[in-house]
C-alpha cells in the first residue's frame, strides 16, 4: 500500500503553497507574520521533529548531540556569512544567503516529511495515514516559514517564490522515493535531530527576537497561537 503515499503527498504540496501565498500577501506586515511563524518553528521542533527523532534513534544522548550539532552548524554558517554591519551592501547579500540557507533547511525537512510518509505506508496503512495527517497539518506552516524567512533576510519576493516552489515539491519527491526505497529508521531519526537544531536556532535566535523587538500584544498572541496550534496538532496526531 506504499503507493498511496504519492497521491496523498500531492495534498502536502497544496498545503505548502497555500502557506507561502499567505506569507507573500502579508509581506507588508512581515514582522507580525514572523511572530506567528517563530512560534510555529519552535513548536514543530519541540513537539513534532524531536519526539520522532528520539523514538527512531532510541538514544536520547545521541539525539541531544545531533540537535546541538544542527544548532551550532547553522550558527557558524550565519556568522561566516554575516560579517559586516547591517547597512553594508556586502552584509545585505550575506543575509540573502542566510535566508536561502534557512529555506533550504526547511525544504530538506519537507523532503524528509514526504520520505516519512512513503516509509510509514510501507509499515502499515494506519501508520502512514497518521504520519500524513501530521505532515499535511504543518506543511502550511512550512510554506509560511519558507517565504517569511527569505523575505526576512533579503526582501526578494522572486527568490521567496522560487524557494516556495522547491519546498512545495520536496514532500512529493520524498514520498516517491520513500515508497520505493527502504531506509534505516535510526538514520532517518538522526537527520530529524539535526533539523530540530536548525529550527530551534531559526526560531529562538532570529525569528522571535525580530518579531518581538518592540512590544506588541498582538504579536505575543500570534506566537502563542502558533505554538499552541502545533502542540494541539501533535497531541491529536499522536493518539
Amino acid at each position: 500500500m506504499s503507493w498511496i503515499a504519492i497521491p496523498l503527498s500531492g495534498l502536502t504540496v497544496l498545503s505548502t503553497l497555500a502557506g507561502g501565498l499567505v506569507a507573500l500577501r502579508l509581506a507588508k506586515e512581515l514582522t507580525t507574520a514572523i511572530a506567528l511563524t517563530g512560534g510555529i518553528v519552535v513548536a514543530v521542533a519541540l513537539f513534532h521533529v524531536l519526539p520522532e527523532s528520539i523514538e527512531a534513534v532510541d538514544n536520547p544522548q545521541r539525539v541531544g548531540l545531533l540537535v546541538g550539532a544542527g544548532f551550532l552548524t547553522f550558527f557558524l554558517a550565519e556568522r561566516l556569512l554575516v560579517l559586516h554591519h547591517r547597512d553594508d551592501a556586502e552584509q545585505a547579500q550575506a543575509h540573502a544567503h542566510v535566508g536561502a540557507f534557512g529555506a533550504a533547511g526547511l525544504s530538506l525537512h519537507s523532503f524528509v516529511d514526504g520520505l516519512g510518509i512513503g516509509l510509514a505506508f510501507d509499515l502499515s496503512t494506519s501508520t502512514g495515514l497518521l504520519v500524513f495527517v501530521a505532515v499535511v497539518s504543518h506543511d502550511f506552516a512550512d510554506g509560511l516559514n519558507t517565504v517569511g524567512f527569505v523575505l526576512r533576510q533579503s526582501g526578494d519576493r522572486a527568490r521567496a517564490v522560487r524557494w516556495l516552489t522547491v519546498d512545495a515539491a520536496a514532500p512529493l519527491a520524498g514520498a516517491i522515493i520513500g515508497s520505493t526505497l527502504s531506509i534505516s529508521e535510526q538514520h532517518l531519526g538522526a537527520v530529524l535531530a539535526v533539523y530540530a537544531g536548525f529550527f530551534l536556532f531559526m526560531g529562538g535566535t532570529d525569528l522571535l527576537p525580530h518579531a518581538h523587538e518592540h512590544p506588541s500584544g498582538k504579536r505575543v498572541l500570534l506566537t502563542v497561537a502558533g505554538f499552541g496550534a502545533i502542540l494541539l496538532t501533535s497531541l491529536i496526531a499522536g493518539r
